[in-house]
């Protein structure tokens, strides 16, 4: 297995990931992929699916997928957060981690995307006290 973070930046993404799961009943997952053929988005759907991300209560699951070696990424959204959002609501997180990916700076690109992100879903799907950890927080690689 390839690791593209140290261990440091996997520990700060999973930080983020468990910080903006507070606010949020929305669960985001991070996925790198190496050695990728087709796009990022088509990766990141087939991800989706072998991640088990479509089977939260809610449909609200959030896919940071990196296709590292083809220099892409995608953010997919499962269709429960779809249904409600803006469609141009990923917009946002896509330009902030292509102006810090531009400086190599990839963890720090999806720390601030993630925290954005469990910023917004909190509009639509604010965190309840009796929400549960659906997914696991640790990134996942392709093996």
């Amino acid at each position: 297995m390839v690791r593209f973070f140290n261990r440091e930046e996997e520990a700060t993404i999973v930080a983020a990931i468990q910080a903006a799961e507070l606010a949020t009943s929305g669960e985001i997952r991070v996925h790198v992929e190496v050695g990728a053929r087709k796009p990022a988005l088509e990766v990141a759907t087939r991800t989706f699916r072998e991640l088990g991300m479509e089977k939260t209560q809610d449909r609200n699951g959030v896919l940071i997928l990196l296709a590292v070696d083809r220099r892409e990424f995608a953010i997919l959204g499962d269709e429960g957060i779809n249904k409600v959002v803006p469609k141009d609501f990923w917009d946002t997180e896509r330009d902030l981690m292509q102006q810090h990916f531009k400086l190599g700076e990839f963890a720090t690109g999806i720390e601030k995307a993630i925290e954005q992100i469990g910023t917004k879903l909190k509009q639509y799907f604010p965190y309840q006290s009796d929400d549960i950890n659906e997914l696991p927080d640790a990134i996942s690689y392709n093996k």
